[in-house]
């Protein structure tokens, strides 16, 4: 059954796709989408860790050695631990976001699901979360996963993106949409 659905249309989508294969072979699915959880948060709450996968400053050497050491304070799966070696190695650590959110995508569609990327300006509670997904499989019809984001500059409300579905509930979008229409 193929389910990449036009995500090998993209560099990340190749990387997350021959990381989610190699997770499937090996039955290790759900141990890989806990690792690429941690990494995203750490992406998210250290701005060196951050650093060190934009940086074209750092050579691959470094950042291979960089990788690994923080591999292992994470407590990284080795599956993980080796993929971002390979990334590191191939100059590829720019994408890491988008490999996880690829990866994320591929995960949910194997177990059935569809996935949802939400964007609000404070992060939602687990309650919250039910809530919307409750909601969301309704209207789709599917069992669907949360990909969740925080940006405040939404000012409120939720920004939800199902596959080239986007629901823009936003505070900011409707006071753009008031504004235009008082210019007339």
């Amino acid at each position: 059954m193929d389910i990449s659905g036009g995500i090998q249309a993209s560099l990340a989508g190749r990387y997350a796709l021959a990381l989610f294969e190699l997770a499937r072979d090996e039955k290790r699915l759900e141990t890989v989408a806990a690792s690429l959880a941690t990494v995203r948060a750490a992406l998210a709450e250290s701005g060196d860790f951050a650093k060190l996968t934009t940086s074209p400053l750092v050579s691959r050497d470094a950042a291979v050695k960089a990788v690994e050491a923080a591999a292992a304070a994470m407590k990284l799966d080795p599956l993980t631990t080796k993929f971002l070696g390979v990334l590191a190695q191939n100059r590829r650590l720019p994408q890491l976001g988008a490999i996880i959110r690829a990866y994320g995508t591929l995960a949910a569609r194997h177990r059935g699901e569809i996935t949802a990327e939400v964007i609000s300006a404070r992060p939602l509670a687990a309650d919250q979360v039910e809530a919307l997904k409750t909601k969301l499989k309704s209207r789709f019809g599917a069992d669907v996963a949360i990909d969740a984001e925080v940006d405040p500059a939404i000012l409120g409300g939720l920004v939800v993106k199902v596959g080239s579905r986007m629901i823009d509930g936003s505070i900011r979008t409707k006071l753009n949409n008031l504004a235009h229409a008082m210019k007339g």
